[in-house]
């Protein structure tokens, strides 16, 4: 049992390894589906110049009849039905899988009777063996007693077990490429942890350093020294900025509610640098109760915008943060004229949140980043866990 184990893990590794994206060219899939069509033909071919003593022009004649046959359905199921089946609804999804089976062996043999009339207006037909006359045969039959109910129901063994070989090799695949897929993003996520922590450092550093620190107690200090009301609200500020990037923002995810209140604070502190007359606007609402998120999805895009905005003549800060049907609505725009900082408008941090996104909630999120005429504007849409 140990090496049976042992084996097995040894090939779900090598499976997992594979690079799919790298081997399944368009080109390799072509010569795999040549390959396979191959190997089919000439082992059908073989019975049935052994199997039913046919001659080999009579064998190539029904070889090639029923390579097409196959084919037309192989390719109608797993090509054309069975992706527009999984793209709806899961009752959806049910109902039609239900019927693609009758809707193959009808096609199957719908597609044999065309093939048979093509060959007997030719001129063509089996001369000897055990299939003689085969083609007349299927030929003279109208169309609806070639696909009657009766005739289906007695092909339909016949149908399953020249098709079978090829449903099998095509689920085998998608399987394994499944597994790779499954390995690749746990993977992903390993690594994902060891950015994260790293991410959280650079986030630190940003938070931490000796200007952020200045500035804000630079500001509490005359604050203080003025007997300012604010004073204990921004000491208040400061202390649940250090909680929460310290303690709270180490997990996968946190209360939507906290992250809102850590962008709350920290534009609270930046706003003290400037004029009570700054055009710094702050909109949120929607509920947030059960809702959870990503930590500081958003902060790269937050501290971007003071660091990068209210420098032109027309200097402004507008976020608008809504919530709404499970669903996080975040735009912000921030005054810019000057266009050489586009290039490094957020650098290694807003590739990170990408990353993050991508990695977070896949499928589940929109993200855009656009230079306007004097602006930069950043909208973002996730779809929230609960």
């Amino acid at each position: 049992m140990p090496n049976t184990a042992t084996t097995s893990g040894y090939f779900l590794d090598k499976i997992a390894s594979l690079n799919f994206d790298h081997f399944f060219t368009r080109r390799n899939r072509i010569l795999l589906h040549v390959f396979m069509w191959s190997v089919f033909s000439i082992l059908l071919f073989l019975s049935y110049v052994i199997g039913y003593k046919l001659l080999y022009f009579d064998g190539v004649l029904l070889t090639i009849r029923m390579a097409l046959v196959n084919m037309i359905v192989f390719y109608m199921l797993f090509y054309l039905l069975l992706p527009k089946i999984f793209a709806g609804s899961k009752s959806r999804i049910i109902i039609l899988l239900l019927l693609v089976f009758p809707i193959s062996i009808f096609v199957w043999m719908a597609a044999t009777y065309f093939i048979s009339l093509v060959y007997y207006a030719l001129g063509l037909e089996i001369t000897f063996g055990e299939l003689k006359g085969v083609i007349k045969m299927s030929a003279q039959q109208t169309f609806l007693e070639a696909v009657s109910p009766k005739r289906m129901l007695s092909q339909t063994i016949i149908i399953i077990s020249l098709l079978s070989p090829f449903c099998f090799a095509k689920i085998l695949v998608k399987i394994t490429k499944l597994y790779n897929k499954k390995f690749q993003i746990e993977r992903e996520k390993a690594a994902l942890e060891i950015q994260n922590i790293q991410i959280e450092k650079d986030f630190l550093k940003a938070q931490l350093n000796p200007h952020f620190l200045f500035n804000t107690l630079n500001n509490l200090y005359g604050l203080t020294v003025r007997k300012d009301n604010l004073a204990p609200e921004v000491i208040l500020n400061l202390s649940d900025i250090m909680s929460y990037t310290l303690y709270e923002s180490n997990t996968e995810i946190v209360r939507l509610e906290k992250e809102l209140d850590f962008i709350k604070n920290y534009i609270a502190l930046e706003k003290m640098r400037y004029d009570d007359e700054t055009d710094i606007q702050v909109i949120m609402e929607g509920q947030t109760a059960g809702l959870f998120i990503a930590p500081l999805l958003t902060f790269t895009f937050i501290e971007n915008a003071f660091k990068y905005g209210l420098k032109s003549k027309n200097a402004f800060i507008k976020l608008d943060i809504k919530i709404e049907n499970n669903t996080f609505w975040f735009s912000l725009e921030n005054d810019s004229e000057d266009k050489t900082n586009d290039s490094n408008f957020g650098g290694i941090g807003v590739e990170n949140a990408r990353k993050r996104l991508e990695l977070l909630y896949p499928n589940q999120y929109e993200l855009e980043i656009k230079r306007l005429e004097n602006s930069f504007k950043v909208d973002l849409k996730i779809v929230l866990r609960k």
